[in-house]
């Protein structure tokens, strides 16, 4: 979603490209680390959901290249589809914080505006963002997309240097649901990866 708007000449992408992107250090929380093999089995997924499009060459020498039809298949204007892909790629934000980072997707005037786009689309039938609770310190509301799953990290509660932070028991129990998350996470991907992952030296997380 992103690359379709900020390098068209290059859209939609080859696999090298897409592993690239997906693998890119700048503008993503977490900054993920996935191989040729990985993001052909997200594709197929994608594929299967209709999210997502192969574009096979039209003769011999071509690449065979990957778009995605999320904004078709949802029917997404291009501020929500904005709003969407920073939230897929950099988790939970503000709104002050979508604006600051759209500008290379959509031009947004004011936090007002993205405010107004994100009630669009937490209004849906199925309703594609989700408002979080305010972590002690922070002053701003936060927003997720219900597209992935929310695991939320301290370096996302926002809190400044010298503001309360959580209290014992609310860190416990932030790191119990994160554990919990995780390993719900790893066992996903255990079971779509099968005989090829070695789990004798796995470690019970929970120990």
């Amino acid at each position: 979603m992103e690359k379709q708007v900020t390098v068209p000449d290059q859209y939609p992408l080859s696999l090298n490209a897409l592993v690239l992107a997906c693998n890119q250090a700048t503008n993503r929380e977490p900054v993920m680390h996935l191989d040729p093999h990985d993001v052909e089995s997200v594709i197929a997924a994608l594929k299967d959901e209709k999210l997502a499009r192969i574009v096979h060459p039209s003769h011999g020498r071509g690449v065979t290249k990957y778009r995605q039809v999320t904004d078709e298949k949802l029917e997404l204007e291009p501020d929500e589809q904005a709003v969407i892909c920073l939230l897929l790629l950099r988790g939970p934000q503000t709104s002050g914080e979508l604006r600051t980072r759209s500008d290379r997707l959509h031009p947004f005037e004011s936090p007002a505006e993205v405010e107004e786009t994100l009630a669009r689309l937490a209004a849906r039938p199925e309703p594609l963002v989700t408002r979080l609770e305010r972590h002690p310190g922070q002053k701003e509301a936060r927003w997720a997309t219900t597209m992935a799953e929310i695991v939320e990290t301290p370096s996302a509660w926002g809190v400044s240097e010298g503001a309360a932070g959580p209290s014992r028991g609310d860190r416990v129990a932030d790191l119990e649901g994160r554990v919990a998350a995780l390993e719900s996470q790893v066992a996903r991907l255990v079971a779509a990866l099968g005989d090829l992952v070695d789990l004798v030296d796995l470690v019970d997380l929970s120990e």
